[in-house]
Order: C-alpha cells, then structure tokens, then sequence
C-alpha cells in the first residue's frame, strides 16, 4: 500500500487513508477504491487472499476498517473494495483444506491429474509462466491462471458460489458501498480441453466471459448486489463493446460498470509486453468505440496493474504539467464514470529505478526471467519492464519534499521516485496554476454539468494527433478539444474557453503543444 504511513513501517495503512480524508475529499471525488486490504503473504500484493474475513495486519485492524468507513461517511466518500474471487492465496484455509480432500473443500479449486505424463493441458497463464502447478500431497495439478500461490477458485462448485456470497454479504454488512471485482470475467471456465496456441495465454478461448459467468454474476446480484444497492465494476479482460455491454446492460442484472483493456492496448499488440510506438489517434479512435458502443463506460487511465499516464501518453519531461493537465480533460470530458488513481491528480510518474532487483512487482519478475530463457536482449528486457511494470504505478504517495516524500519517516516499501523534490502534493496545493489545482477545477465543472454528467457524446474531429467530440445535455453543450503531441497544430475549432490546460482564454487556429480545452458552443 503506497498512499500513506501512520506508523512508521515504510507500507501505507488504514490509519495513513484516515488522516488524508480531508484533502480526497477536497480533491472533490466521491468514493474511494481500496486495493484488497484482507489477510495476504502479499505475494501479488494482496491480490492472493488468505483471509477474506480479516485485515492484513499491515494495514491494520477491522477496528481500522469499521473507523475508516464511518470517517467517511461522515464525509460523503463511500469505500469500494477489491473483491478478488477468481483465486485466493495458496496459503488460504479453503486451499489447505482442499489438497487434504476434506469435505466440503475438496473440489473448492480445480484439480486435473496429468495426462500421459505431462500437464493436464496446453493453457499459459497472465504472468508468463506455466498455470498448472503440481501438488505432491494431493497428487494432482491445480489451476492458476496467475502466479502459482494463487489457485483459482472451481465456480462449478455450488459452495463455492456460496462461500462468496457470504464474504460479500460480510463486508456490504459493514457498510462498503460496492465492490471493484478483479478479473471477473473469467471466474467460469466451460471447458478444459487444449487451448488454440499463442505467443501468450494459450486457452484463454476457454474462459473469457463464459455463459457459466453470466449465470454467475446475475445471482450474485440477485443474491446480494440488489439487496444492498452495491455499485459494482468488474475488471475484464479482453472484451469487445459487445461483451462487456452483456456485462453492464441493466436489463440483463450483472454489473454496473466495467474496466475494459482496449484503450490501454494501444501501445502494444494485445499483450501488453509486446511494445508498439504510441498513436494518440489510436488511442483517441479506440476511445470513441467504446463512448459509442457501450451503455456506459468507465474512464480511466491508469491504476494499480498500469504505467503513468503522463509518462505513456504524454511527455513527462519537457511538457509535464501541460501533458498532466491535457490527460486530467480528457479523463473528466469522457462519458462515463471516472477513475482517478492516486497521485495521477498531481501528475506522478513511471519510477526511475535502474535495475530489476530494485521492483518488487512478481509478474515485472516473471516476465524478466522469462525473457531471459528466451535470450532477448538485455536492452529490450530492461525497456520492457521500465515501460509497463506495474511498479511504475505502486510507488508511493509523494505529499512533499521532505524524506520519504512524506509518505513515511522509515524506509519505503518500495523506492520512491527521485522526482518527488519538485512533484508533490504540498507545492501543487498552493499553486493555482498547478496540475493539482485543475483536477480540482475539472471535478467542480464535471460535477455541476449536465453535458458532462450524463450527456450524449459525438466524436467532431480527430486527426494527426488532434481530437474534438461534443458533449450535450438539453440546453447545454460542451465541446471539447485536445492535442495530445509536443508539436503545434491546426485547430479545427475557434472559441472562448471555460477551461484551458495552457490558461488561454480563446482557442486560435492552432493548437499549443499538448493544449487541452473545454468551450461553449
């Protein structure tokens, strides 16, 4: 946990969230996404679950948990959990139970004996490595399609499903809001057979957005979801508009919402490690599909699993406030609901490590050795991982210029990055020019209206680099242009501005580099 340190351990904390309620509330959000905070040995920083019952100590207390959602409240701010359901920790007692067979855990995880010899099939998982892993107690190979201490769940087991539901029941009880629900697209595997093969993820044809998941997701929300008037958004992984609009259509009872991938694939070819130079038309054709295919849309452009922003698509270095602020109106311009991850409202950036022993990130390790066996050079591996680990985005919280960027008086977790001195939330918060100060500035316009509440969207203009869509509510109505490159370019559009990421109060025929701007029209 990177946002804050209470106690002096270098790892953020509960208490550390608390103490900082004001400035998110201030930041003019309205909810709060925890990362999972449950029991873990943080192999994959508690996204492998041993207890979904209790709080890593690390973190803190249920005490803790119970004080942070009523301080909260007391704020208007609602707390949205990581509901992580696909696999749990191989340390959990769910998984113990299950390697020894006993009822009713047995068949909790899904257990193949091998076939002459070999695995019980072909598939690969996410973290570039093998996803059958063999049990030498129980005799058989479990499935992970993550890394091997996290075996996945087997939702063809009725108790299963019901053990969930009682963990989300637990937690809606206490009195978060809803659930962000982690790889939920591919909690239902139809079948186990051989996977067409790929460069990457071979099988994934055998579990991505399953009728089996569909079932799924509409009894929980039956089950649960309903019952408490959850907000739920589920992270899915290769879906088309299509397949995530089955997800989120409020006729069909699943989710509310979705993070989709497409956007965020735009800089590589489909696997993300397979890197391609960045088309800011790319991107922008690619955000239109989706503003014009589904019911509703999620914005966001970075979290957790992802580089800064401001480092991928903008220029963190000769235009780093002016490319901050162009992302920061294109994020809060979209339709849809928008997410801000922490320190992207200050304009933080990839980490400046040197060397691989300095990331902590499993997968960015996985995906080192793996390149290694397979001799690419040191150069491309290095490239690789320093453009999309997600230890780009896990560096903590940089409040200021003080030691420890005053995220901790100890020694952080995981470095911080050197950039801190100039880039902190304390030098923003006095600066009204700062890129801090116009998130605040965007959240207040996003909040009072309507075109960008709610609004129709219509794509007007995009074209070497340059990209204009209109926002409309009854009466109101927003256009909004940008230039997402370091050279000047023509302006399709002519017009007094509410808010400009370069502070001009009209667009001229031509378009500063990375200027950004919301006018009446």
């Amino acid at each position: 946990m990177s946002f804050c340190d209470s106690n002096g351990d270098g790892i953020g904390d509960i208490p550390g969230i608390i103490s900082k309620l004001d400035y998110i509330k201030e930041l003019g959000v309205d909810a709060i996404w925890l990362s999972p905070v449950y029991l873990s040995p943080n192999e994959d920083n508690g996204y492998d679950i041993s207890d979904y019952y209790s709080i890593n100590p690390e973190y803190g207390t249920m005490e803790d948990m119970d004080r942070l959602i009523a301080e909260a409240d007391k704020k208007s701010l609602k707390i949205i959990m990581d509901l992580v359901i696909n696999h749990t920790s191989d340390k959990h007692e769910w998984f113990q139970k299950s390697r020894q067979k006993v009822e009713p855990y047995t068949d909790f995880y899904v257990w193949k004996k091998g076939k002459n010899g070999k695995k019980p099939n072909n598939w690969g998982s996410f973290f570039g490595e093998d996803c059958w892993e063999y049990d030498a107690l129980r005799e058989e190979y479990y499935l992970h399609l993550f890394a091997k201490s996290q075996p996945d769940l087997n939702y063809r087991n009725e108790n299963v499903i019901s053990a969930v539901e009682d963990v989300m029941r637990f937690w809606l009880s206490r009195g978060v809001a809803g659930f962000r629900c982690d790889v939920i697209n591919i909690i239902y595997k139809d079948s186990y057979e051989n996977g067409r093969i790929r460069p990457a993820l071979t099988g994934f044809e055998h579990y991505i957005s399953t009728e089996g998941t569909h079932r799924i997701l509409n009894r929980f929300n039956r089950n649960v979801f309903s019952k408490f008037n959850a907000f739920t958004v589920g992270e899915t992984v290769f879906v088309t508009p299509k397949m995530a609009d089955d997800l989120v259509n409020p006729e069909r009872c699943e989710l509310d919402t979705v993070f989709a991938f497409e956007h965020m694939e735009t800089d590589c070819f489909k696997i993300k490690w397979f890197l391609r130079k960045f088309s800011p038309d790319r991107f922008f054709s690619t955000l239109t599909k989706w503003q014009n295919e589904l019911y509703w849309n999620t914005v966001y452009f970075e979290n957790h699993d992802q580089p800064r922003s401001v480092s991928r698509f903008g220029n963190d270095e000769k235009y780093h406030k002016r490319s901050a602020k162009a992302l920061a109106t294109l994020l809060l311009t979209l339709r849809g609901t928008a997410f801000i991850y922490e320190g992207q409202e200050i304009g933080m950036t990839n980490f400046d490590f040197t060397d691989i022993t300095e990331l902590r990130d499993v997968e960015s390790k996985n995906i080192w050795a793996l390149s290694g066996k397979l001799r690419f050079p040191k150069f491309l591996r290095w490239k690789m991982i320093k453009e999309k680990s997600r230890d780009n985005a896990r560096t903590p919280m940089q409040w200021d210029d003080s030691g420890g960027a005053g995220f901790t008086n100890a020694v952080a977790w995981l470095g911080i990055n050197s950039n801190y001195k100039t880039i902190n939330v304390k030098i923003q918060e006095s600066d009204p020019d700062s890129v801090l100060s116009y998130y605040k500035e965007l959240l207040i316009l996003r909040k009072h209206s309507g075109a960008l509440n709610s609004g129709s969207f219509k794509e007007i203009y995009r074209k070497n680099a340059v990209y204009a869509y209109e926002r409309q509510y009854k009466n109101e109505r927003l256009t909004i242009i940008i230039n997402l490159s370091s050279k000047k370019k023509k302006s399709p559009i002519i017009g007094k501005t509410i808010i400009s990421s370069t502070g001009n109060k009209e667009i001229s025929s031509h378009l500063a580099p990375y200027e950004a701007a919301i006018l009446i029209t």
